[in-house]
């Protein structure tokens, strides 16, 4: 496994992690400072903001959790993955498609996510 490739698990962990001050250690961790990640839903600028934008999916889906679905794919500053969130060993209930923009130091400046598949509005 490279290092890329872990990067994007502990990224989608992240996700996971219910304990706040973890999960922003974990930000901090493997975010530049000026992070961004912006999907059809949210344009989160900065630590504090992907860290509320992670706390509403998980209040949004509670019980759910994030999985890499494949390989990740990368090359120079970028890398494409695809995702998860479903119950843990079961069949997922979103899927997504994300591109990471990684910095010098390999943190993570920028994702780009998609969302291939969500539930119906009720």
């Amino acid at each position: 496994m490279n290092d890329i490739t872990r990067l994007v698990e502990r990224y989608l962990a992240t996700w996971n992690l219910a304990d706040t001050a973890e999960r922003r250690a974990e930000i901090a961790a493997i975010w530049t400072e000026d992070a961004r990640y912006v999907d059809p839903l949210v344009d989160a600028a900065g630590p504090d903001a992907i860290d509320a934008t992670i706390e509403a999916a998980r209040r949004q889906f509670p019980g759910l959790v994030f999985t890499l679905a494949g390989d990740v794919d990368a090359h120079h500053d970028l890398a494409r993955f695809t995702w998860h969130l479903g119950p843990e060993g079961g069949e997922p209930i979103v899927v997504g498609f994300d591109v990471a923009v990684l910095a010098g130091d390999r943190r993570i400046r920028t994702v780009h996510g998609f969302l291939d598949r969500v539930p119906a509005a009720r």
